[in-house]
């Protein structure tokens, strides 16, 4: 599935594991698009926003207990687990999504304005008919809205996700050289970096439809 989307439509973000042959959808995020030039895809959702988490993330988000999601992980690794629907929750969300590249670029709005940028490595994007589809590898980079300071989180998730398994050692030589490309893209002002006034100052319109998921069999 190579062609684009147009800007309004609804996508679906999923987070799928493979296993063997098996596929396991993890998560569902569903989100406008704001533009897709067949190599770069731009994104968004606002609070209200549907979602499909695995029961013991969303619990953990729920209560602060990052426990939970050490066992979201074990359950992941069994391919049994229970998914729950939800909602995006407290801030609007604005996405550049690489085809090919191993990280997402993710900056996060409050009524403020620019709350933070949010650098989720993952792999790199499947289209489908609905959306597309990737996978979660655990660490992120947080930067600072003027890009003048960054750290590392999740790395402990990272490395947990690493003994199950679910990040292979090619996977991790993969996040090793997208670390280094995203640092580089910081500190060299390019991609959305290059235009911090502009990505600043966007915000989500009101008038926009929520994002919502398809309809599953049996759902109202």
């Amino acid at each position: 599935m190579t062609s684009t989307f147009q800007p309004g439509r609804t996508v679906v973000r999923r987070d799928v594991h493979h296993s063997g042959q098996v596929r396991h959808v993890w998560s569902e995020h569903a989100l406008r698009v704001l533009a897709d030039t067949g190599g770069v895809l731009e994104a968004a959702c606002a609070p209200g926003a549907e979602t499909r988490w695995p029961a013991l993330y969303a619990k953990s988000l729920a209560e602060g207990d990052r426990s939970d999601r050490g066992r979201a992980f074990d359950a992941l690794t069994t391919g049994m687990w229970k998914q729950t629907p939800g909602r995006w929750q407290e801030t609007e969300l604005r996405i550049w999504k690489p085809s090919t590249a191993w990280f997402s670029v993710n900056a996060f709005y409050t009524g403020t304005g620019l709350r933070n940028w949010y650098v989720n490595f993952e792999r790199p994007m499947l289209r489908t008919a609905d959306g597309f589809d990737t996978f979660d590898l655990a660490v992120d980079l947080l930067v600072t809205p003027d890009l003048a300071r960054w750290e590392w989180k999740d790395e402990d998730e990272y490395a947990h996700a690493r003994r199950l398994g679910l990040i292979t050692d090619a996977d991790h030589r993969a996040v090793d050289t997208a670390r280094a490309e995203v640092l580089a893209m910081v500190g060299e002002r390019v991609g959305p970096f290059g235009d911090v006034t502009a990505w600043s100052t966007w915000r989500w319109d009101g008038a926009w439809p929520t994002p919502r998921l398809p309809r599953r069999t049996g759902e109202r």
